[in-house]
């Protein structure tokens, strides 16, 4: 008990509490306290603009500081290695440096062949780009280096400005690997200026254009390419190059023609490793728990390929392609051939973006599950000098790869640490060991980039989840699947972008608009359309758009709003204006005729004409009655009788109200924009609200808006759109005070007749 009374003074009081706070919510919904507006707003004060340091006057004062903070943020490894835990994620990154490294010989010896160079330089690509990254770079997990989709890109560039015939004779291959090797040189220093220069100007957001479904639709597309590219090596057949739109369906044909030329002894050496390599991703996958590291399957392929293509003698006997003499040691740097940049910038920008593209994302996903940060702009920096300083060393452009970034990540791989120990162990291949892998068939590599391409496949599956998900998403799917395919990789892009975009454009004209009612006891509004609860305020209508309103959709803004409302507003004001005329030229026809008549009566003496002109004037304005009569019409545009509004009519200060001339009043006074959702307004915009402004007060509705934004009021009034007829007290902070406002106000009887000009 005693218990029990101590708590009651505790109840009580909690009671009391509860009480006092509904008791202000409903004084809140029954707007007891204030209406704000915009001037009330303005009047509470609000802070100034933030003063700007300006950084010419922090060099000068701290310019040793500046530069140690600048080289810090674009040379991350000064801030992070000297704090790496050394026993803590040594051997992690150790052990998955090794399991990266022994993937990346067999991809770069395979995506060298895809980018149409000698397989050494898939290596070079493999060892500097890697070591770049690892100064500059952010991201702790991702992997960088050749790429199945940057190659096949490079490859598409290198093949057109130095093919492989030219005017139907043959080029000899020495001075063909020569010519793309300089070219594929040159284009990755191009793409490393471009990403550098991208991020030196913060230029890391460009890549939002590229959204996902772009994205996946893209990659799908390119590992078709890639697919079509190797099947030459697969069949051991010689196709001619083709560059543009349809070469990859020219390609097609080409192999398809030229099926029966197909070596078999090639055939089956493409056969045996695709299914080798099969079983054991396979293996990997049901055992991945537990084994402490994923079988290195493309390592062993490449071990007994090149064993049994030695021991057998596959080229001499069986006539099966092999890798050839691969140089031991590495290549002096050469500068790159600046006549060719005008004939590689579309392609290099291209490559730029699409390789950040794929980087950034892949990052993003790691430092999302470590608990780190990814900054894009550095990111942007850290592959540009990847590729600018690898193109001075005859390597061609690169980015990550998604199968190696996953293998660094699940191996224990902690840092770029383990990125730099594999571009270690490639530099030690390349020294020493390059050379013993001359006798590897081109079949195997081919069979490699084939099955490593079965994730990329899998996406062709984003069909019928898109389906499901977003039908546009799934539109942009295919038309970038469908560009890249017809139209080559850089124009599919472009393609693809510029599509993108403009489906945004087509979604903002074509926004949902709605018309809002209060939920009961509430100050909240939503659709009623689609909640049952919420019932239009009588006499107000509140219109809201789900979208901004700007030049490509104002028009339809101000349609729905004359639709939902439920008025022909255009009709109304056209009648009204038809009547008025009307009524102008009657006062000047009267006033004709009573000049006329008086001149008559002037010249005219005597008592019987005086009497005459008094009774052809009583005449004159007993017709004039009637014809006012035949003035009003009905909403079908019938005319009808309306001699029983007159009285009504009399007590308006004018002739020009809908009652008086007879044309039907809407069934609100008041009209409320939501303007919660625009973001911005341009000149278009700021029209298109004052000639709503000016047409429904011409059919005697006040307009009041609602839920600006401080930058979109500032806009509006950098447009001038406030004046003595739009004062900022049209402008409310929330649709509550407009309503509860409009209902205090109601239908305003206008002092002089309303002007009807639009702007």
């Amino acid at each position: 008990m005693g218990l029990a009374d101590a708590s009651g003074p505790r109840d009580t009081q909690a009671l009391l509490s509860a009480t006092q706070a509904v008791e202000l919510r409903r004084r809140d919904y029954h707007m007891e306290r204030p209406l704000l507006n915009q001037e009330h707003l303005e009047e509470l004060g609000r802070w100034g603009s933030a003063p700007r340091t300006r950084q010419w006057r922090t060099w000068l004062q701290c310019s040793h500081a500046r530069a140690r903070a600048l080289l810090l943020q674009h040379l991350p490894v000064l801030v992070w290695l000297p704090r790496y835990p050394v026993r803590d994620w040594l051997l992690g990154d150790l052990l998955s440096g090794m399991s990266v490294a022994i993937m990346q010989l067999p991809q770069g010896l395979a995506y060298a062949l895809l980018a149409g160079l000698p397989p050494v330089f898939g290596l070079y690509s493999s060892f500097y780009p890697v070591f770049i990254y690892f100064l500059f770079g952010t991201s702790r997990h991702i992997s960088v280096g050749t790429f199945a989709v940057m190659s096949v890109m490079v490859g598409s560039v290198t093949e057109s400005l130095a093919p492989q015939t030219l005017n139907d004779s043959t080029i000899n291959e020495t001075t063909r690997d020569a010519e793309r090797v300089r070219v594929a040189s040159t284009l990755s220093v191009l793409v490393g200026l471009f990403q550098v220069g991208l991020g030196l100007i913060h230029f890391g957001f460009l890549v939002t254009y590229l959204s996902e479904p772009l994205v996946r639709g893209y990659t799908t597309a390119a590992a078709v390419q890639v697919f079509v590219s190797q099947l030459k090596y697969v069949f051991g057949l010689h196709l001619s190059s083709h560059s543009g739109p349809l070469s990859l369906i020219y390609t097609v044909l080409e192999v398809c023609r030229k099926l029966p030329q197909s070596k078999v002894s090639t055939v089956v050496t493409a056969a045996v490793a695709g299914v080798v390599l099969l079983v054991v991703k396979l293996l990997n996958d049901k055992l991945r728990r537990q084994l402490p590291m994923p079988i290195p399957g493309e390592l062993l392929m490449l071990i007994g390929a090149t064993g049994i293509s030695y021991g057998m003698g596959l080229k001499h006997i069986f006539g099966v392609d092999v890798v050839g003499n691969i140089s031991a040691g590495l290549v002096p740097p050469v500068a790159p051939n600046t006549q060719l940049f005008s004939k590689l910038v579309g392609s290099a920008f291209t490559i730029a973006v699409v390789g950040f593209a794929i980087a950034i994302s892949l990052g993003k996903i790691f430092a999302l599950r470590h608990g780190y940060r990814v900054d894009s702009n550095q990111e942007l920096v850290a592959l540009g000098l990847s590729n600018l300083i690898g193109g001075i060393f005859q390597c061609f452009p690169v980015s990550c790869s998604m199968s190696r970034s996953l293998v660094q990540e699940s191996t224990g791989g902690n840092s770029q640490v383990a990125g730099a120990i594999s571009s270690l162990f490639i530099l030690l291949i390349i020294v020493k060991l390059g050379e013993l892998f001359r006798d590897l068939p081109k079949a195997v590599l081919a069979a490699i980039i084939i099955v490593n391409l079965k994730g990329m496949l899998r996406q062709l599956s984003d069909v019928c989840s898109f389906w499901k998900a977003n039908r546009a998403d799934l539109l942009i799917w295919l038309v970038t699947f469908a560009a890249t395919i017809l139209l080559n990789l850089d124009l599919g892009l472009m393609v693809s972008v510029v599509f993108s975009l403009l489906l945004v454009v087509v979604r903002t004209q074509m926004p949902h608009y709605s018309i809002l009612g209060q939920v009961p006891d509430t100050d909240i509004y939503r659709d009623v359309a689609e909640y049952s609860e919420a019932k239009e305020v009588p006499g107000v209508k509140v219109f809201r758009s789900s979208a901004t309103v700007y030049f490509a959709n104002a028009d339809f803004y101000s349609d729905a709003l004359k639709q939902r409302c439920g008025v022909d507003v255009d009709f109304l004001i056209s009648q009204k204006k038809k009547l008025l005329k009307k009524r102008e030229q009657l006062k000047l026809k009267q006033l004709q005729k009573e000049k006329k008549l008086q001149k008559q009566a002037a010249s005219s003496k005597g008592a019987s004409v005086s009497i005459n002109v008094n009774t052809s004037l009583e005449d004159m304005r007993s017709n004039n009655v009637e014809d006012c009569k035949v003035m009003q019409v009905s909403p079908g545009d019938k005319m009808e009788d309306a001699t029983a509004n007159g009285q009504e009519d009399s007590k308006a200060p004018d002739g020009s109200t809908l009652k008086a001339l007879g044309l039907p009043q809407p069934d609100f006074h008041s009209l409320i924009l939501d303007l919660g959702a625009l973001s911005f307004v341009d000149t278009v915009c700021l029209k298109s609200l004052k000639n709503i402004f000016h047409d429904f007060r011409d059919i005697e509705v006040e307009v009041y808006m609602a839920a600006c934004h401080s930058p979109v009021v500032s806009q509006l009034e950098a447009g001038h759109f406030f004046d003595a007829s739009i004062t900022k007290k049209h402008l409310f902070a929330s649709v509550h005070d407009a309503v509860t406002f409009a209902l205090q106000h109601p239908r305003p009887v206008p002092d002089s007749p309303v002007s009807v000009t639009r702007l």
